[in-house]
């Protein structure tokens, strides 16, 4: 049972961030339970991961007889996740008004890319365009090269996932104590600028150089904190950042001091970089983690995720596990006497309608008739 065992949290079905946050939630011993739409017009199953733990209602949000069952449920719950534009649950019915009237405890997260205003509010967007605007994308990639997005996980996973969840439990520490519920406008853009911090901070002490990429010593543009391709084509990564991890670099590779000596020299960066590639280029990936892994080099290989979940400090720390044949990370942070658990994996949509409905305090023939009527199925 998880520090949430107890909260019941209804999720709005969505993609991407909603459900990554909702996943986490579950994972934490909530109750998740996700409004899904029918079968027939969900979209395709993407979210088979963070579906996990969570239960499955379909509700047709279009018709007066489900977006009054979603009102009902809304009495029963703490928090309720909104994946959608501004002003698309109001025109629904379902805004935070009509919510809050039914629970004044309710915590109304909504998710979007862009905020609930402002210029962009209603305009469509995904996580490249979301880290575009806080020059999270600029700072990525090849110096003369053009930016390479690092996957969607800046602006929807951080950015959005991580932060709903956190705006969500800080958001019941305070209803715990003022016995009133809120609206929290949880925005990709924002977290995504919020991730920033230190890339601004460097920029104030003048240690930073915001207009290259690949010239900043955590953006590829130093030797000492890079990737390198090894024999067998595959790569690993050195961060010997501090000056003694970066002496038992020299020390355990063998680099030859006349070349490596120096460590910020900006003017030996780059012919330092090279033979640095030369050398790791003489050992394959097993061959150099035989040498530097484990120690404070700060050193490991590059690995697919697919490779991910077989490495032995994975395997040592159970970071993975399967559910329902799926392979997928385990349930972070843990908890000495409270810890997180996956119950099951990403349920059928509307296979816990009936289920749910009843223990909200629904009769049967009440359930019935929603389901007749096309409101819920």
């Amino acid at each position: 049972m998880g520090p949430l065992n107890g909260y019941t949290v209804i999720e709005l079905a969505g993609i991407g961030p909603a459900p990554m946050g909702g996943m986490m939630l579950a994972d934490l011993g909530a109750e998740v339970i996700r409004i899904d739409r029918a079968a027939s017009e969900a979209p395709l199953p993407l979210e088979s991961v963070s579906g996990r733990g969570k239960k499955s209602v379909v509700l047709n949000l279009k018709s007066a007889g489900g977006v009054e069952t979603l009102l009902r449920m809304v009495e029963n719950a703490d928090v309720l996740i909104a994946p959608f534009r501004p002003g698309v649950c109001e025109k629904l019915g379902i805004g935070p008004e009509a919510c809050l009237a039914r629970n004044p405890k309710l915590i109304f997260a909504r998710m979007t890319g862009w905020g609930q205003e402002g210029p962009l509010a209603h305009a469509a967007g995904h996580d490249i365009n979301y880290i575009s605007l806080t020059g999270a994308l600029f700072a990525n990639g090849e110096g003369e090269g053009r930016p390479m997005p690092p996957l969607n996980l800046v602006g929807d996973m951080g950015g959005g996932g991580m932060l709903l969840a956190n705006g969500v439990l800080a958001a019941l520490l305070e209803t715990a104590s003022s016995g009133q519920g809120q609206v929290i406008d949880v925005a990709m853009v924002d977290g995504a600028a919020q991730l920033m911090w230190m890339f601004h901070t460097f920029d104030a002490m003048g240690t930073w150089n915001a207009d290259v990429r690949e010239g900043n010593f955590l953006d590829g543009g130093r030797h000492y904190y890079n990737t390198y391709q090894c024999a067998d084509g595959e790569y690993v990564s050195i961060g010997s950042i501090e000056p003694q991890f970066y002496a038992l670099l020299l020390q355990l590779a063998e680099l030859p001091p006349e070349d490596f000596a120096e460590q910020n020299d900006p003017a030996r960066w780059v012919e330092q970089k090279e033979k640095l590639a030369d050398i790791m280029r003489r050992k394959t990936r097993d061959e150099w983690c035989a040498v530097l892994e484990g120690t404070d080099v700060c050193f490991a290989p590059v690995l697919r995720f697919t490779e991910a979940p077989e490495h032995a400090a994975a395997q040592a720390r159970h970071s993975y596990i399967e559910v329902d044949g799926v392979t997928q990370p385990a349930p972070a942070p843990r908890f000495s006497r409270t810890p997180s658990q996956v119950a099951h994996g990403n349920p059928a949509n509307g296979q816990d309608t009936a289920t749910v409905l009843e223990a909200m305090g629904f009769a049967a023939d009440e359930i019935a008739q929603l389901k007749n009527d096309g409101a819920a199925a």
